[in-house]
């Protein structure tokens, strides 16, 4: 009894391609040839292709098979190996099932980073992105901070911060400023953790100064280094020049 390539491989549950993938890499050794010049398998190719694709349907890439095959030590090395992988890659998928879970009754948090829970109602699209942004320089800890930050009210000098004019006058921006500020010290007051997010060097990041210079406009970039000024979070600008 003999087979060709193609009858070995249907036989195996596999393709003539990964056949001769096994042979290339010295798996699979290769078997005699008829007066024709064809390829004639045996048992023992099919129960070693067989015990092949037993190791790589458990997830253990051919490649580690030659070292597993040298020793004991070898097996469990890889063995272990696969089992903490695996282990890690359900957990992750655990995760993003429960993400998923909460996206699907929420579908406005499909736009804000992961695990964002907070309350997305009246969030403008600016701060959308910049939590976004955010979450790429902020640690989760800090993250966490924002997310209860937005889910207090938000005061009328946010609102009318949003929309603003970039030809605001300068007495419409420092009142706007005063306004963000007073609620800054609010929160800062109620939350005192939310000031030392304020003042993280992550902020600085240029990730984080691109994105407010082209998600704002120049009013609002003034108004908001009016605020820090007021906040003592920056100098005022006639000290910095």
């Amino acid at each position: 009894m003999a087979w060709s390539t193609r009858e070995l491989a249907e036989l195996a549950g596999t393709t003539l391609k990964t056949v001769r993938y096994y042979h290339r890499i010295g798996l699979l050794d290769e078997p005699e040839r008829a007066a024709n010049g064809y390829k004639r398998y045996r048992v023992e190719h099919l129960v070693r292709l067989l015990r092949i694709r037993r190791l790589v349907d458990l997830g253990i890439q051919p490649s580690d098979i030659p070292a597993m095959e040298e020793s004991d030590d070898g097996v469990e090395q890889t063995l272990r190996a696969l089992d903490a992988e695996l282990e890690a890659s359900i957990e992750r998928q655990q995760r993003m099932r429960k993400e998923l879970a909460l996206i699907l009754r929420r579908r406005s948090l499909i736009d804000l980073p992961y695990g964002y829970d907070g309350e997305t109602d009246g969030l403008p699209e600016t701060e959308r992105s910049l939590l976004m942004l955010f979450s790429r320089v902020l640690d989760p800890k800090a993250m966490a901070g924002l997310q209860e930050l937005n889910t207090a009210p938000r005061p009328p000098a946010q609102a009318e911060f949003d929309t603003l004019p970039a030809d605001a006058d300068d007495a419409t921006r420092q009142r706007v400023a005063e306004g963000l500020a007073s609620a800054a010290r609010h929160e800062f007051e109620a939350r005192p953790f939310l000031k030392d997010v304020a003042t993280s060097r992550a902020l600085a990041e240029p990730v984080i100064l691109h994105g407010l210079v082209e998600l704002y406009n120049p009013a609002q970039i003034d108004v908001l280094q009016r605020m820090n000024a007021l906040l003592g979070l920056t100098a005022p600008e006639e000290e910095r020049t």
